[in-house]
């Protein structure tokens, strides 16, 4: 009698069990009354491996959605957090290994705002700002040690104001003034220990006026001054 007993209730563990497993079964990848996807979706490529993973409310994703490359499950190479009640959506990038790459927002299929990428080792190798898909405002690049190697300005997706240079040190090494995506106006360039270099304007991306060349932060002799020239005008003819 005591076997049977235990038989019982071992036959009863197990049917509560399958039938909670079937319950949860059914519960994804679910549509609503009006046949618009509902609760946790989970795909899979044809190999078996899970492609993404996420949840819908009448139709449209919301939160945190995970997808994975086709040869690994470990660490999802994208993971995209929808908002409710906007077409805006915070996307990271990942390697195989988990490691961030890069990360910001999209507007529909557009990149807008803030926009991050990385070194392999996770810090912060450059930042710069979008709006309707194209960069407007400040792009920073940074050395592995989070000094500013070169800061620029867009307009419209064009570079567009002074755009700088400069050394692992911290050292200016070139100042540019751009507009509509040319150098346009006063250019300055130095040597690794700050001293100035070379100074002129540009036009519509072309040297013009006179260019002042300095050695050792004084102005050259006219003699280094011509063959500065003719090393200028030797690089145009080859271009």
């Amino acid at each position: 009698m005591i076997n049977i007993k235990r038989l019982f209730f071992v036959l009863a563990f197990f049917a509560c069990f399958f039938t909670s497993e079937d319950s949860n079964a059914q519960k994804i990848n679910q549509f609503d009354k009006n046949k618009k996807r509902t609760g946790v979706w989970k795909k899979y490529y044809p190999n078996k491996r899970i492609r993404y993973s996420g949840k819908f409310k009448n139709g449209k994703e919301v939160g945190v959605f995970k997808f994975y490359d086709i040869t690994q499950s470990d660490h999802p190479v994208i993971i995209k957090t929808f908002f409710e009640d906007s077409d805006s959506l915070f996307v990271q990038f990942y390697t195989l290994s988990g490691k961030i790459e890069t990360e910001g927002v999209l507007n529909g299929k557009k990149r807008t705002g803030n926009w991050k990428y990385f070194y392999p080792d996770g810090t912060l190798l450059s930042e710069e700002n979008y709006k309707d898909g194209k960069l407007e405002g400040e792009q920073l690049i940074y050395y592995p040690d989070g000094q500013v190697t070169e800061f620029a300005i867009y307009k419209d997706g064009l570079l567009d104001g002074v755009c700088s240079k400069y050394s692992s040190k911290g050292i200016l090494i070139e100042e540019i003034t751009y507009e509509n995506g040319k150098p346009n106006g006063l250019a300055q360039y130095f040597e690794l220990n700050g001293n100035l270099k070379e100074t002129g304007h540009y036009k519509n991306g072309k040297r013009v006026g006179e260019w002042e060349y300095y050695m050792d932060g004084e102005i050259a002799s006219d003699e280094v001054k011509k063959e500065k020239k003719k090393s200028t005008y030797t690089k145009k003819k080859d271009n």
